[in-house]
């Protein structure tokens, strides 16, 4: 990759901390009820099946109480009375950069992605609050039968496909968040790649929320059918208000014989938002999925991204990168459950703690006795920058029968004071010579993330470190 494409990705998120008037059409107002569902469902021109999802699952959001454990103690400061649930204009998802409004646009632009997306990417959608306000595809994919749209049009366009399989991976009732996701989703992406179809450039979505006091959640759907191959990649962002802001996201992948998904998120909200995502996968025989997450920003994130090792020679993995800084929380993991013979998974965990940030590792994997041939490696590694951070460790490995095998280790370690001493003495500043500690670090994994990502990770961890310092 030339120098000239690596400084145009070279993309500063940080600089996400701006918003524009709002001239919403479609505004459900503040607080939650079926009346709000209704309004949803009547704006998107929903069918009865979805209408009824929606109510059933906003009763089964009233009826589970909030979570009293893990890193809940701060979800008591989300109050769904004063949330706003939908806000969207009344224009359809544009296929012309030329044709997206303005404000919009400038959004956009200043997050780098219509260059990005001339450069190198088979297919951007950008979500702006609830709904996509720009979704372009190239014509090679349509022609071999590859679906990337929206939700709302995925449904609408495909509604068999997408029934099939919406809500199969995680049930309404799997926890709170995802009962409110289901009872007010709007957004995200459906995607299905047809058999023996590969996806050779990564399909890539933006998820911006611009409004205060909002919510934000979208539903991605994600197929791959028999012996495809497609790489997905997300990127959010939002500006710094007073009050605390919501994003509950769902996601769904179904990767089926022999299919292949990669999922690849850079989150980097600002330190008002709540990040309660549900992520999880099936994987059908020979099938492989795996999941790249990188989470900077945000008050709170719980994300444990997950895969259901459903047929024989599975396999899932997950790599995370988590930074904590002064006021965060980032409680991260992954799950894998194993439920056919000769299934592997693997999960890699790094972590880094900044100021008074705090970041937690909660991992599960589980492999009951019937099964045979099984495998699980888990490496969890914290990095305390000082000594008010904070770092926790919380594996919960069940693995019965005499088959199978799992290796776990875990480490914590603080960055050197005689190291940072060391690289100022030959010209570094602090910041520039904690920044080069935490680079190296994570860069045994940062390897792993496509080129455009690794590139921006960097820059988006040089800029943590500047704020922390002085």
């Amino acid at each position: 990759m030339s120098t000239e494409t690596l400084s145009q990705l070279d993309v500063d998120r940080t600089r996400g901390d701006f918003h524009y008037p709002e001239q919403h059409t479609f505004d459900a107002g503040s607080g939650l009820s079926h009346a709000t569902v209704d309004y949803i469902s009547n704006v998107k021109g929903e069918p009865d099946w979805i209408r009824e999802f929606r109510h059933k699952a906003l009763d089964v959001f009233f009826s589970k109480p909030m979570p009293t454990h893990w890193a809940s103690e701060d979800l008591e400061n989300i109050i769904f009375e004063k949330i706003r649930y939908y806000l969207a204009n009344a224009q359809r998802p544009t296929r012309s950069w030329d044709e997206v409004p303005d404000d919009v646009k400038r959004t956009f632009e200043r997050l780098g992605i219509p260059e990005q997306e001339r450069k190198f990417l088979a297919g951007v959608e950008a979500q702006f609050d609830s709904e996509a306000v720009y979704s372009n595809m190239k014509k090679a994919l349509g022609d071999q039968g590859v679906v990337f749209v929206g939700s709302t049009d995925g449904l609408k366009e495909h509604p068999e496909l997408f029934k099939k399989w919406f809500g199969k991976v995680i049930p309404t009732g799997d926890n709170k968040f995802s009962a409110l996701n289901s009872a007010v989703f709007s957004g995200g992406s459906f995607i299905y790649v047809p058999p023996g179809v590969k996806v050779k450039h990564p399909l890539q979505a933006y998820f911006r929320i611009n409004a205060e006091n909002f919510g934000q959640f979208e539903r991605t759907l994600i197929i791959a059918d028999e012996g495809s191959e497609v790489m997905y990649m997300e990127g959010c962002t939002a500006p710094k208000f007073e009050t605390a802001t919501l994003h509950s996201a769902v996601v769904e992948l179904v990767a089926l014989k022999g299919a292949k998904i990669q999922y690849v998120t850079v989150q980097n909200w600002s330190a008002n938002v709540f990040n309660l995502v549900t992520k999880r996968a099936i994987a059908h025989e020979e099938a492989e999925v795996k999941w790249i997450d990188c989470n900077i920003g945000s008050r709170l994130t719980m994300k444990y991204p997950g895969v259901i090792l459903k047929g024989r020679k599975a396999r899932g993995e997950v790599l995370s990168i988590a930074l904590a800084n002064n006021g965060q929380h980032q409680d991260t993991g992954a799950k894998m459950i194993h439920a056919a013979d000769e299934t592997t998974s693997n999960i890699i965990a790094k972590s880094i703690s900044i100021g008074k940030g705090r970041s937690s590792y909660r991992g599960l994997v589980h492999i009951p006795k019937h099964l045979k041939g099984c495998k699980n490696n888990t490496e969890c590694d914290a990095l305390l920058i000082n000594s008010t951070s904070r770092t926790d460790t919380y594996p919960a490995i069940t693995v019965r029968g005499s088959g199978n095998s799992v290796q776990h280790e875990a480490s914590v370690s603080q960055v050197s004071a005689e190291q940072i001493f060391y690289m100022q003495q030959r010209g570094l500043s602090e910041a520039q010579a904690m920044s080069l500690s935490v680079n190296g670090f994570v860069n045994d994994l940062v390897r792993e993330f496509p080129m455009e990502y690794s590139v921006e990770l960097k820059r988006l961890i040089d800029l943590e470190m500047e704020d922390s310092v002085g």
